[in-house]
């Protein structure tokens, strides 16, 4: 494509900007957004995208929301900044005693992203063996997670493509199986009894801590687990005596159909990492959620107690603000969340009765299923990236995870605009 072609549909090849996850040799161009609008982007040329996948997960309640520009606009005229380590504020402090109530874990410390919130939570369950005179080095992770892309979420994540560059930097960890499910699958039950045959045998090492991602893994691919598994699964770190990391980074504040994932499965982890919509995805904020007791650990005359952990926007209050106004919209209107799984469901029925469709899923707002392809599976299967393209001819931007495809709109999306996603899935499926 020549400039004048790419710059006539509003598309560019920025000479400065390094974009994530892509290779500039192969991609396309990128398009020039210009405003949001609830759950549309405005493009500089062409129509308006309907934005399926809230913006990698962050835009919880659309795009420009008025309540959260204000919330910020009116923060920055009053305070834009100031050091944590030596300072409080009150939008930080209503924040703290918000989201212990909400997830019930009472000590809250700030970070900026979520890679960063799973790299505190693990230094905090690492150090409070420590602490105690303790020490106890292993880490328990699942098949297919990802945590982030920081050196110690890295290591927690599946090892693959994005990580296999520093494998020797990686840290060991032990491993076991995610026993993924889906509508109508009769092999649950073995895939779970599996699993934690497994767990129970990785416990018997000493281990600091098991984290996982509840109820779904997101980037692994949308790949969901039963709420009984995860509660066997905290049984059995109990016995073990370990902790137990919620990474909650996509799953939390309603997207999979209760305030966290936890909740939902009915389990009570010591520490969980918060982020992407804690700020209604408009600022880029991170938290780590810790109980009292293990908190209690990091306190004494010993200044070696001290998580000499922190960050230059440590609590910044224009984040605080937001997350406190989205907390206020979630607040005064839960059946946003609690109900759009029964939104998603009579489409996602209807779809699965496609011959591309396999695996059809299904948690809170979070819709997926598998496509039906020639050859491996995986993140650099061709078919998503069609699939991606024929959807976004047609006004509806997905990103496929390989040959997994996934609906993950903002809250605000009208029933309209939904069913116009499943339309336009349908129709670029019968394309492929």
């Amino acid at each position: 494509m020549t400039k004048a072609a790419a710059a006539a549909m509003g598309s560019i090849r920025h000479p400065n900007l390094w974009p994530p996850f892509t290779q500039m040799a192969s991609a396309a161009n990128s398009q020039r957004v210009v405003s949001g609008e609830g759950a549309l982007l405005i493009r500089e040329q062409g129509e308006p995208l309907i934005d399926a996948i809230s913006s990698w997960w962050v835009t919880l309640h659309g795009h420009a929301h008025p309540v959260l520009a204000k919330a910020i606009a009116d923060q920055a005229a009053r305070l834009e900044q100031v050091i944590f380590a030596d300072f409080t504020h009150e939008p930080a402090e209503q924040l703290a005693v918000r989201l212990s109530g909400l997830c019930g874990l009472q000590r809250l410390f700030f970070s900026d992203n979520g890679s960063t919130a799973v790299e505190v939570a693990l230094k905090i369950a690492c150090q409070w063996w420590a602490n105690r005179g303790q020490p106890r080095y292993q880490i328990v992770a699942f098949d297919g997670a990802y945590h982030g892309d920081t050196f110690g979420a890295m290591a927690v994540g599946e090892r693959n493509l994005f990580s296999a560059p520093f494998e020797d930097k990686l840290f060991p960890v032990a491993r076991v199986p995610w026993p993924t499910t889906w509508w109508d699958d009769d092999a649950v039950e073995a895939k779970e009894s599996a699993a934690l045959e497994v767990l129970e045998r990785v416990l018997e090492t000493p281990t600091a801590a098991v984290i996982l991602e509840p109820l779904l893994q997101g980037a692994g691919g949308m790949a969901m687990v039963r709420p009984e598994f995860l509660r066997q699964v905290e049984t059995r770190t109990r016995q073990a005596g370990a902790l137990l990391i919620a990474d909650e980074v996509l799953t939390g504040f309603g997207r999979c159909g209760d305030w966290f994932a936890s909740r939902r499965a009915g389990i009570r982890p010591d520490l969980m990492a918060l982020s992407k919509g804690l700020t209604g995805g408009c600022l880029p904020m991170g938290v780590t959620m810790a109980s009292e007791a293990v908190f209690e650990a990091f306190v004494g005359d010993d200044p070696c107690l001290t998580l000499w952990h922190g960050h230059s926007f440590t609590a910044n209050p224009l984040g605080c603000a937001a997350a406190n106004a989205s907390l206020d919209l979630l607040e005064r209107n839960p059946a946003a969340f609690q109900q759009f799984e029964q939104r998603h469901r009579p489409h996602l029925e209807r779809l699965a009765r496609h011959r591309k469709v396999q695996h059809p899923r299904l948690t809170g707002t979070v819709a997926g299923f598998d496509l039906v392809v020639e050859g491996s599976s995986g993140y650099l299967n061709p078919a998503g990236p069609k699939l991606k393209r024929l959807a976004m001819e047609n006004g509806v931007f997905l990103r496929p995870l390989g040959q997994v495809v996934y609906l993950l709109p903002p809250l605000c999306i009208s029933d309209a605009q939904l069913e116009r996603c499943y339309s336009v899935l349908e129709k670029a499926l019968d394309q492929l």
